[in-house]
């Protein structure tokens, strides 16, 4: 009886994986399911002008604006679905779309390893000319205070909790006095600006627009985070594994950026922010 017992829990057993196995197999991957459904879902933290902002005269999903807007409409035309655009804070973001809960990430995405073990990202699609990577912003007058890492050992630092300067904060500059943690580069601006914070981590190219629109801030002279090309790029984020979907916005991609309409909307919305009175961040 326990050999008959052992016999039909076995034949069980492996019924129940190989109806686990046949139902992975027949699972549409996240492309097909997006066709099927009908509609894209894309998260964003809608405070990062001119990628992706709120034009308070809209309604609805009409507010989102942005060259990242646009970009997101194009992928879901190009797929034949609709477009619904998901806002949440930055942190929110990532972990939605690493989770899979959201089709893709699109909000001014920089790449960093971190990033890449746990989502797929797309290639790169805008390259600022403009900018010298990543550094710090400060007050004007505090320019040449911090030349190097080893000088920010008494400076309080605004950096954005999940951006890759909190990375670079972290792994670079050796001593500190306080990281004060932010959900918005605005805000991390604000606080040098407003004095409670002696430096914001920052893309350069970002703080310069900032800077431009509020003199009383500039970016630190002759400091650099180190970086390298594969981090060069704004990007999008995919749930890990999703390499169809991968492949599918990577084609898109190729296309806004060998035919310059990504720099063209870049432009645009620079312009559109500015004359809703933001500054690009």
């Amino acid at each position: 009886m326990k050999k008959l017992f052992c016999l039909m829990l076995a034949a069980v057993m492996m019924a129940s994986l190989c109806a686990c196995s046949s139902k992975d197999e027949g699972r549409a991957n996240r492309l097909e399911e997006i066709k099927q459904r009908g509609y894209l879902t894309v998260a964003t933290e809608p405070y990062f002008a001119p990628n992706e902002f709120i034009d308070p005269s809209k309604e609805g999903q009409e507010q989102y604006v942005g060259a990242d807007m646009e970009l997101a409409k194009y992928i879901a035309d190009s797929l034949g679905v609709e477009l619904q655009i998901v806002p949440l804070d930055f942190t929110s973001v990532l972990s939605s779309v690493s989770e899979g809960k959201y089709d893709l990430a699109i909000s001014a995405l920089a790449y960093s390893p971190a990033r890449a073990e746990s989502m797929n990202m797309s290639k790169g699609y805008y390259f600022d000319d403009d900018t010298e990577g990543y550094g710090m912003l400060c007050r004007v007058g505090d320019e040449d205070k911090y030349p190097d890492a080893r000088s920010m050992k008494d400076a309080v630092i605004a950096v954005q909790a999940g951006s890759v300067q909190d990375s670079f904060v972290l792994s670079q500059i050796p001593e500190y006095k306080e990281i004060k943690y932010v959900d918005s580069m605005t805000n991390a601006f604000l606080m040098v600006q407003e004095g409670k914070a002696d430096l914001a981590a920052c893309f350069i190219g970002n703080g310069r627009l900032y800077s431009e629109a509020n003199p009383t801030v500039t970016i630190v002279n002759g400091f650099k985070f180190a970086s390298d090309e594969s981090m060069e790029g704004t990007r999008i984020g995919i749930k890990k594994g999703e390499d169809e979907l991968t492949d599918a916005v990577n084609a898109i991609i190729d296309e806004v950026v060998e035919s310059g309409v990504y720099a063209q909307w870049y432009d645009e919305y620079s312009e559109y922010a500015a004359g809703l009175g933001l500054e690009n961040n």
